[in-house]
């Protein structure tokens, strides 16, 4: 099949690139390199791999390269509520205008979209467990991009994938995400300072992410026009109970807290993942698996500067 990922080169991209590459997927990668990311290189010997140095908002190349292809993952995105508040003009250009061109063209030529959301869009998760049908509530601009974007998806029959807090190495590392921030501050500062420690996340490992990309693409007719929340069912834990879990590993790590002081970003939800449990997947990967990865990349990366592996927008440690 030949596949089109928007904003391949980033953090998720580059792993879902490997992964369709070796099922022997073409894969064109889009992406205009705005961070001065290299992790594309790596597949340049690959002959089944071509990169597209564009913008998703470059609207006449986005349709040209739809038509080429069988299959659209819609990745290119603005990630995370500090950095689309700070642009909300661009945030919505990006994570919703260009899907919903990919939408358009996929639409009049029976092109297939897999579309990766966020589960942030349950907002603060007010009616308990949160499954598929549970109501939508984003209390961020990023998580109404998202939402608004995923509609236009399983408006054409696509399938949506509400993607929890991602966390493991890629070759465009990301620090800023709450596993591998939290890691790495365990392993420099030593210590973390909570706020809203009691506010509840849910994670997944990010190979464990690309497989279930390459699992719908497979059984793309099967699910079209489905949502699946995608995170680990053991994995619904508080901050507090994230940074303990890291603490197993690094006993030197101190954890305080400061109920004085508000996180922004008002997430706090428990996720359900049966329904994706009930079509034939599990995950490869723990929590405890991906802390123990990290520690190993952060033996590498530690002695260069940190701010290179950030989406370069102000820090929250709710960011997602």
């Amino acid at each position: 099949m030949k596949i089109l990922i928007t904003g391949g080169a980033g953090f998720l991209g580059s792993v879902i690139t490997e992964k369709l590459l070796n099922s022997n997927h073409e894969v064109t990668v889009l992406d205009n390199m705005m961070y001065n990311q290299t992790s594309s290189i790596v597949y340049s010997h690959n002959k089944l791999f071509n990169f597209v140095f564009g913008d998703v908002r470059d609207t006449e190349l986005l349709k040209k390269l739809v038509l080429e292809h069988d299959l659209i993952i819609p990745l290119a995105a603005i990630v995370g509520f500090p950095a689309c508040e700070r642009d909300k003009d661009l945030a919505t250009a990006i994570n919703y205008e260009h899907v919903r061109v990919v939408c358009e063209v996929a639409k009049e030529n029976n092109k297939r979209v897999v579309y990766p959301n966020t589960n942030s869009g349950y907002g603060i998760g007010e009616n308990g467990e949160c499954t598929e049908e549970s109501p939508l509530n984003p209390i961020s601009h990023y998580g109404v991009t998202k939402v608004n974007a995923e509609r236009e998806v399983l408006g054409i029959g696509g399938i949506s994938l509400r993607l929890a807090t991602v966390f493991g190495t890629s070759p465009r590392m990301r620090m800023d995400l709450l596993v591998n921030e939290f890691v790495y501050k365990a392993l420099t500062d030593k210590y973390i300072t909570l706020f809203e420690r009691k506010f509840v996340r849910n994670f997944i490992h990010i190979r464990d992410v690309a497989l279930v990309f390459e699992k719908m693409i497979n059984e793309y007719e099967t699910h079209s026009g489905e949502v699946f929340n995608v995170g680990l069912s053991n994995a619904n834990l508080t901050k507090q109970q994230l940074c303990e879990t890291i603490k197993e590993q690094i006993p030197s790590f101190e954890i305080f807290h400061n109920d004085n002081f508000e996180d922004p970003d008002k997430r706090d939800y428990v996720v359900s993942n049966l329904k994706l449990e009930k079509v034939g997947w599990s995950p490869n990967y723990t929590l405890e698996d991906g802390i123990e990865e990290l520690i190993k990349t952060y033996t590498i990366l530690i002695k260069n500067l940190s701010s290179g592996y950030r989406n370069d927008f102000p820090l929250g440690y709710g960011i997602k």
